[in-house]
């Protein structure tokens, strides 16, 4: 049934149906041994109605020709008791052509031994750790998108991603993860042997004085601060006064060192596609270029607000990044490393803002955490807290290594892919955690 013309027959503007098929599979391991291997198959319908400004949308896990009709016609009575958004400028028009995007769908991964990659992930972890815990998940996608703005397409996925945490005592742990859409970027063994080595490395940390020192962010850590950076840049937070780069357009907010792109077309991009969810065509867009914020992210209607074109971010209510990327620097890690002196954050945890307008949070270094001097490690380091401002981050970032690497974040802030290398931040706040 062409559910688009049941829609506008009664009385939406606007409509998007989004079909997706999708097949799922997860291994979850503790103490070593493989706790839970699942596999599970999804269809949804994601259903969204505009009409005379009046906004919802749903999600359909029954996908009975008799269920969805029954959404929307529950939908259209919504829209007749709700506020309308006055903002609301309608979606996107097509056609469309699409181009496709390199490494986002890999044969191998529908059929993947997940077994093994675990297997060879936990046994390089214990080369130099006693105990591992961690997942990996695969992800096989079909998808379907018709608007009634005279768009259709579709396009098929997959993507993996690994996590895994070494263990020795209690408090010597490392944490490292990885994600990919195809299976020969992944290399599980390299994930696996960097968090047994960061365990192996945290040997009795101590407590650590409160002061202003130089941090060297991991890849894994700095994409936890880039991913809230890639959100805060989204239309829907600088209207809502919830984004520190509120009135910033034109502005220097970060080093000249910085340059942070959204993607939505890089191959291999763990978010990668080809249209957004309005079926617009998908580009790269400079959020900021060399110190400087260029653009927010937009879907239609926030465009329209800002005078100015959709950035194919859409998310229909909030326009959200696709892959955050921090454009590399010249140096190796290695010749970072050599002549710092500061600490070096493995990973982050409980980062919370408290004041989102001005960027202030804090967050909890965990796993690895190390005193450098020279490039050496003098001492693991614990119970620190890192308190500062999320511009000032980004202005006293004052080197980037040459080498990024991808990474979702493992928490539950932005859940944002980003590719990003290691980075030196100067003069950053450090208090003591009572974690």
């Amino acid at each position: 049934m062409n559910f688009i013309k049941f829609a506008l027959k009664k009385g939406a503007d606007d409509v998007i149906i989004q079909r997706t098929l999708s097949e799922v599979k997860q291994v979850r391991f503790a103490n070593n041994n493989i706790q839970i291997f699942k596999n599970w198959n999804t269809e949804t319908v994601r259903i969204f109605l505009a009409s005379k400004k009046r906004i919802v949308s749903t999600i359909v896990f029954d996908v009975s020709e008799k269920n969805i009709k029954n959404n929307i016609n529950n939908l259209i009575k919504y829209t007749k008791i709700i506020k309308p958004n006055q903002d609301y400028s309608g979606i996107s028009e097509g056609p469309f052509r699409y181009k496709k995007i390199a490494k986002t769908f890999d044969r191998k991964i529908v059929n993947v031994n997940l077994l093994d990659i675990t297997e060879k992930m936990i046994n390089s972890a214990l080369e130099n750790s006693k105990n591992t815990a961690g997942i990996v998940c695969t992800d096989v996608d079909k998808i379907k998108l018709e608007t009634s703005s005279n768009v259709s397409a579709s396009e098929k996925s997959t993507a993996i991603k690994l996590s895994i945490r070494a263990f020795n005592k209690d408090e010597e742990t490392g944490h490292a993860a990885s994600c990919s859409r195809t299976l020969n970027s992944l290399q599980p063994e390299k994930i696996g042997r960097k968090a047994g080595e960061i365990s192996k490395l945290a040997k009795n940390p101590e407590k650590f004085k409160s002061g202003k020192y130089d941090l060297m962010f991991d890849p894994l850590s700095a994409a936890n601060l880039l991913s809230a950076v890639g959100g805060y840049s989204s239309a829907f937070f600088i209207d809502s006064g919830m984004s520190f780069l509120r009135g910033k357009i034109g502005k220097k907010v970060a080093n000249k060192k910085v340059t942070l792109i959204d993607s939505g077309t890089i191959a291999n991009g763990y978010d990668s596609s080809s249209f957004d969810d309005e079926g617009v065509p998908t580009k790269n867009t400079k959020i900021i270029e060399k110190g400087v914020l260029k653009n927010f992210l937009h879907n239609t209607t926030t465009a329209k607000k800002y005078k100015t074109k959709t950035t194919a971010n859409a998310g229909l209510i909030v326009p959200q990044p696709h892959n955050i990327i921090l454009q590399k620097g010249k140096d190796s890690k290695e010749k970072l490393f050599k002549d710092f002196n500061g600490l070096y954050i493995t990973n982050l945890w409980y980062t919370r803002f408290q004041n989102h307008l001005k960027g202030d949070f804090s967050t909890i270094p965990r796993d690895g955490i190390f005193l450098i001097k020279n490039g050496e490690i003098i001492k693991s380091i614990k119970d620190i807290r890192i308190s500062d401002n999320l511009q000032r981050i980004l202005e006293n970032i004052v080197n980037i290594s040459n080498k990024p690497e991808w990474i979702i974040w493992w928490g539950l802030d932005f859940q944002i892919p980003v590719f990003t290398p290691y980075f030196l931040v100067k003069d950053i706040n450090i208090t003591q955690s009572t974690m």
